[in-house]
């Protein structure tokens, strides 16, 4: 019997672990959320409300949100959190979010193909342009003279300094 609750011991630790492991992954994903006319951008200070097609936030884990006016400032701001932000990381992040550009929805930006050197703006200027699927972004591409299609990891801060 005593080498029987042993092992419901070292089973009930383990799955305990396996829980606590797979719930913190799932709590660590965000749904967007809508900024309000306080909402400023940390990078450029514009007011985020008035350009809602062009939204663009990161969520952390802690459940801070920073909004921005465009995928280009939330760059700006991913590849300098000590700058912006001190005491946040990337780890901390749960969840970035762009506008996409035809459905006017907030998408992964992880998974998000965004399109470099196109005819259209955005608020500030140049802008990457962010779409669900590649097929979008191959259309407006041809359509808006788009110069290249660059996924999440493929963007540098050289990407963003060439958009300025």
């Amino acid at each position: 019997m005593v080498r029987t609750a042993k092992a419901n011991l070292v089973w009930i630790a383990a799955l305990g672990a396996v829980l606590l492991i797979f719930g913190t992954g799932l709590a660590a994903t965000k749904d967007p959320v809508q900024p309000s006319k306080k909402d400023k951008c940390p990078v450029c200070g514009m007011f985020v409300y008035k350009y809602p097609d062009w939204l663009a936030e990161i969520i952390f884990k802690d459940e801070s949100v920073e909004f921005f006016d465009g995928a280009k400032d939330l760059f700006k701001y991913y590849f300098n959190l000590g700058k912006y932000s001190p005491g946040k990381n990337k780890k901390g992040i749960a969840a970035i979010y762009v506008m996409e550009y035809y459905d006017m929805k907030l998408i992964d930006a992880r998974k998000a193909f965004f399109i470099m050197g196109s005819d259209i703006y955005g608020p500030m200027g140049h802008e990457l342009i962010p779409f669900a699927t590649e097929a979008d972004a191959k259309a407006f591409m041809k359509d808006h003279k788009g110069k290249k299609i660059l996924r999440f990891e493929a963007i540098t801060p050289r990407v963003i300094d060439n958009l300025d």
